[in-house]
């Protein structure tokens, strides 16, 4: 088994807002495995937030492919994993666009989808939220009413601005149906979370996601003890370990792929929300269908999913798992994650 990195940058279609800045380019890479004439396919769109970049990523990532060759076993991904972390304790990301290459590569070899190999039900999805960054209140009522008319009823929404509350308005009058649900990336302090709370509620918000700094998990209590609508941790619940941490100060933990180390480390994730009775959430960075596509295999393991990262982009060299409407089609699936080159090329 041996394995190649590249560097890919992805321009988005439209400049994504969030309270910490705007993104134009999704900076990735992307990993393909080989073994016996069948290629995996991962790739990952690191966050400077969380302390990797893609050039640390590309950095770290040989290192990563030398101990994988060495095992040489696709299925061995238990042990492979193990050596991974003990390698790059610090590098979830680069660990992740192996973890989710290496998945690929496994069901390839059997001819099954991933969600068969892990016996998990392609009728549980549930339906995709579909984001609207931050903008003038007039281009995010636009982008809303697009999504809308895409066929998504389910819309996260960024705020952390200087009007939040006529941002909110301007997208409610624009998708007067849609479940809206807010991520405020940390902007908050917990008085301006609380006090948010009534406009919130009346625009009927459904989730709240990362109101508050991401260490300050009194504010985030105190926010989730404020309000009827379920509150998430995003920022603040990186690892399965940090589950424990924040069992008490929220409803819901959003795991994405890129911050946990991979599949097997969102899986874990999971059931340690499981345990603390938390609901769970399934995220993604605004990044390649060669990501997000084993992220979706796992969606039935979770009640929420915000998977829609790829369709932010102007292009992408990787086609993913289809979507029927908001809901994604793991039927449509014949191996693997379902990841392949767009152009068609193996």
């Amino acid at each position: 088994m041996n394995g190649t990195a590249e560097r890919v940058d992805l321009p988005i279609a439209d400049p994504f807002g969030i309270a910490r800045g705007t993104t134009r380019t999704s900076e990735s890479v992307v990993v393909e495995l080989a073994h016996e004439g069948t290629t995996g396919v991962g790739a990952v769109t690191p966050s400077a937030y969380y302390d990797e970049t893609a050039d640390s990523v590309a950095t770290t990532l040989p290192g990563l492919l030398d101990i994988v060759e060495s095992i040489g076993d696709p299925h061995a991904g238990q042990r492979i994993e193990r050596r991974l972390r003990a390698h790059a304790p610090d590098q979830p990301a680069a660990r992740s666009a192996v973890s989710i290459a290496l998945a690929d590569l496994s069901a390839r070899t059997l001819g099954v989808p991933l969600y068969q190999q892990w016996g998990l039900d392609p009728d549980a999805v549930p339906p995709t939220t579909y984001t609207v960054g931050i903008d003038t209140p007039e281009e995010m009522a636009r982008k809303a009413e697009s999504a809308v008319e895409a066929g998504f009823s389910h819309l996260k929404v960024k705020l952390g601005t200087e009007d939040d509350e006529g941002r909110l308005n301007a997208v409610r009058q624009a998708a007067p149906d849609a479940e809206l649900r807010v991520d405020a990336n940390a902007a908050w302090t917990p008085d301006d979370a609380v006090d948010a709370l009534d406009w919130l509620e009346a625009a009927g918000v459904t989730m709240l996601e990362q109101p508050v700094a991401a260490d300050d998990l009194d504010g985030l209590r105190a926010v989730t003890e404020a309000t009827s609508i379920p509150v998430a941790a995003d920022e603040s619940c990186v690892t399965p370990s940090d589950v424990p941490r924040v069992a008490d100060a929220c409803d819901v933990v959003n795991a994405k792929l890129v911050k946990c180390g991979g599949v097997r480390a969102a899986r874990r994730l999971f059931h340690a929300a499981d345990a603390h009775d938390l609901s769970t959430m399934l995220g993604c960075m605004v990044e390649s269908n060669a990501s997000i596509a084993a992220a979706v295999h796992l969606a039935s393991l979770v009640d929420y999913v915000d998977l829609d990262g790829a369709l932010l982009l102007a292009e992408d060299p990787y086609e993913g798992v289809a979507l029927d409407g908001e809901v994604f089609d793991l039927h449509s699936v014949e191996a693997g994650t379902g990841a392949r080159r767009a152009d068609g090329t193996e």
